[in-house]
């Protein structure tokens, strides 16, 4: 480093979406362009948010879905640079488990191209980038976790 980089340390807070239909775990994941990149739901904190508001609103704007958090899932960071200002980010997103309540995912905002209900294992393997899938990962396994210590279900 040449001393004059600046490093800057932004935060963000999204979820993973579950829900049960017909016996199979389905979760929500976000699209943009062709080909489609998918991702996890996730944004920047509005003035005096908390992570939890954070991650509620963004879910909210960028699925279409309202939703209660079901639990945290922790935190990824990762590093990037903008070499046209001189500035290296180091990106910390928090990301919790959430349930939907209402809403629709045809009425997601125009920052993603499509929003649909995936399959939970193939869910994993679309995800763009490993944090991510790493994320979607860990929260399958609490699911799977709290279904094994409730009655058992047939799947």
């Amino acid at each position: 480093m040449n001393g004059k980089t600046r490093v800057e340390t932004p935060i963000s807070a999204g979820g993973v979406v579950y829900q049960m239909n017909e016996g199979r775990l389905e979760t929500v994941l976000c699209g943009r362009s062709q080909p489609v990149r998918w991702s996890l739901a996730k944004g920047t904190p509005d003035p005096g948010e908390t992570l939890e508001e954070t991650a509620l609103r963004e879910v909210r704007e960028e699925t279409g879905l309202e939703v209660e958090i079901d639990g945290s899932l922790g935190s990824i960071d990762y590093w990037f640079a903008d070499r046209s200002r001189d500035v290296r980010y180091h990106k910390t997103v928090h990301f919790y488990l959430m349930i939907p309540v209402g809403g629709a995912t045809d009425q997601h905002d125009p920052e993603f191209d499509v929003v649909q209900w995936f399959d939970a294992e193939k869910a994993v393997k679309a995800l763009a980038h490993s944090n991510e899938a790493n994320v979607l990962q860990k929260a399958l396994d609490i699911i799977a976790e709290r279904n094994m210590a409730g009655p058992s279900e047939r799947t």
